[in-house]
């Protein structure tokens, strides 16, 4: 099993002519995805490596039936529309890898989503791979190299950074510990799910034995996901690193993600920890520390 996606799910790219997306479209489909068509207004009649492009999702849908995801990479200004269209198209799952998206716009899809029963990864994410079975979004780069980097297996990642997401990934692999599912959360001050909105996925996973988590300075995810792992007495144990440990004494310093905002005591890298911790999360000092960690909770 994986969460969120698997071989057989059928996406959309909205923005599909743009660079970014021609890369990402081709990536996926090296990888394996089955993207059905994209969408890009007025370009009709086109292809993207052989992917017809459509003006718009209902196009797509009357095409080729109902479709489960979407990646959308469009211009910021333009991303709110993309992301309502398929959502009133039926589409279940977005991965939006746009950044620069305005705070309320972002706020204003992610509660159509919630009222519509979507699941929105991101915004300023790398999306989602389930090893073996299909990538949707960025993660991982090429093809040849996401295979070197993930393997299938146990282990799932949650990690607001893309980048540090197949980081972790690829320090599990060289260890022998194979993933579920890997997703980029998005390193924004609103995105549409946390870690806490996506454990009870990964609970409810018996491919998944074990969570590893990248975090870094700045809101409240970290303290939501002690929460809910106190609350629920979750089955699996969870390792996390969490980065930017210096900022603490560094007043005035950006780390480099729109959501690293420290507002107060409890958005510290020190408080934070103290609270994974309390919640039964091991914390490691360093990347490589990850698996032997989970190794020990494992036992």
């Amino acid at each position: 099993m994986s969460i969120l996606i698997t071989s057989e799910t059928r996406f959309i790219v909205q923005g599909i002519t743009g660079r970014e997306a021609v890369n990402l479209t081709r990536e996926n489909l090296d990888y394996g995805a089955k993207i059905v068509g994209g969408v890009t207004p007025g370009r009709a009649g086109r292809d993207v490596y052989g992917v017809p492009v459509f003006d718009c999702v209902r196009d797509v849908v009357q095409k080729h039936g109902p479709v489960q995801g979407s990646i959308v990479s469009v211009p910021p200004r333009f991303t709110r529309d993309a992301v309502f269209e398929a959502i009133e198209n039926g589409i279940k799952l977005i991965v939006i890898v746009t950044e620069n998206i305005p705070r309320r716009q972002v706020a204003q899809m992610v509660e159509l989503a919630t009222m519509r029963g979507v699941r929105i990864i991101g915004p300023n994410c790398l999306g989602i791979i389930s090893p073996g079975e299909a990538k949707m979004g960025g993660i991982g780069g090429p093809a040849a190299n996401t295979r070197q980097a993930y393997r299938k297996g146990n282990i799932g990642i949650m990690s607001r950074s893309g980048g540090m997401t197949t980081e972790i990934a690829s320090t599990l692999t060289a260890a022998g510990l194979g993933q579920s599912t890997a997703v980029s959360i998005g390193g924004d001050a609103i995105i549409g799910s946390t870690y806490a909105e996506l454990m009870p996925l990964f609970e409810a996973d018996p491919e998944t034995h074990a969570i590893a988590i990248y975090s870094e300075p700045g809101g409240r995810m970290e303290g939501q996901l002690a929460e809910w792992l106190t609350g629920n007495k979750s089955r699996l144990p969870v390792v996390a690193f969490m980065a930017g440990r210096f900022m603490d004494d560094m007043k005035g310093m950006r780390f480099g993600h729109a959501g690293t905002i420290v507002e107060g005591k409890q958005d510290t890298t020190a408080e934070k920890i103290a609270r994974m911790q309390a919640a039964g999360i091991s914390v490691a000092e360093r990347i490589e520390e990850i698996p032997e960690l989970i190794r020990q909770r494992l036992n």
